[in-house]
């Protein structure tokens, strides 16, 4: 969370499919709404008489993320964490998000929209009460933000790619300038591939049987083959251009993929994208407020 000269903060929000990320904190989109209080605490959040419990599972790819109020319900828990870490209740809050890379221009106008419908709003997470006045959002390219400290080293061809759990977005950025004509986004999600080996994604390993492994570790290594070879169709080439990857699956590519690693950067930090969020849109309004 930045703050701004004129009082207001700017929290930016990364609206994954698997997890919903601010600058600071990363929680899971699983979802269930409530007519009545749920009977144990934890993520619970309070909105227009509804309850709705948050953290647990992931919610499922939708290609237009406006059709329900749940990525309205997930803003609201990441501005209230953002400003818990502050020990704030109440705010002027510039909103910063991001859309996969080829739907910013058709749904940047009704993603903002959705985000804005109402300027004042009260709710509760986590028993605490917080009232915040949203006073406008930017909306940037997904994954791009990510890579925003690693551009100065960006000459030449360059590629990125964004695998998230529902998505792939892929990008080029020649001499340190992404490339609008070469964006592209894949629904090559990994949700199902991480539900049966996430034990072993992280480290590589896991306590099971060498004969379960056997049968597990092929499953992923052909994925991330599946990856590199969509990158391919995007003229990726290893000698000439080099790849950055990042995102919440980018640990997968790192443990289970083939690939000259002196050629590829993997960002692992899943809150990169949010931060960049924050980055450009303190910036951004800075200078509008400076005229």
């Amino acid at each position: 969370m930045k703050h701004t000269k004129n009082g207001a903060v700017v929290i930016a929000i990364d609206h994954g499919y698997g997890n919903i990320k601010t600058a600071n904190t990363v929680t899971p989109t699983g979802i269930n709404a409530y007519d009545s209080e749920p009977t144990f605490a934890g993520d619970v959040l309070l909105y227009e008489g509804r309850y709705y419990r948050l953290g647990e599972g992931h919610k499922a790819f939708i290609s237009d993320k406006v059709q329900d109020i749940d990525f309205y319900i997930f803003t609201l828990m990441g501005i209230a964490r953002e400003l818990h870490r502050e020990g704030l209740t109440e705010a002027d809050v510039y909103l910063a998000v991001g859309l996969p890379l080829t739907w910013v221009k058709s749904q940047r106008d009704s993603f903002k929209a959705y985000l804005t419908a109402n300027e004042n709003v009260s709710f509760t997470f986590k028993g605490t009460a917080y009232r915040i006045h949203i006073v406008g959002c930017k909306v940037y390219p997904q994954g791009y933000t990510a890579v925003l400290d690693h551009l100065g080293g960006m000459t030449g061809v360059n590629m990125l790619a964004d695998i998230g759990n529902g998505t792939m977005n892929v990008m080029y950025i020649n001499n340190r300038k992404p490339v609008e004509s070469k964006c592209w986004t894949e629904k090559l999600g990994v949700e199902q591939c991480v539900i049966r080996v996430k034990s072993i994604i992280m480290t590589g390993s896991a306590d099971i049987s060498d004969k379960y492994l056997a049968v597990i570790r092929p499953v992923i290594e052909g994925y991330c083959n599946d990856i590199f070879n969509a990158l391919r169709k995007y003229e990726y080439d290893p000698d000439t251009m080099r790849l950055y990857i990042v995102g919440g699956d980018s640990k997968l590519i790192e443990n289970f993929g083939t690939y000259e690693k002196s050629r590829v950067t993997i960002i692992p930090d899943v809150r990169a994208t949010a931060r960049g969020y924050e980055y450009l849109a303190a910036k951004q309004i800075e200078r509008e407020q400076n005229g």
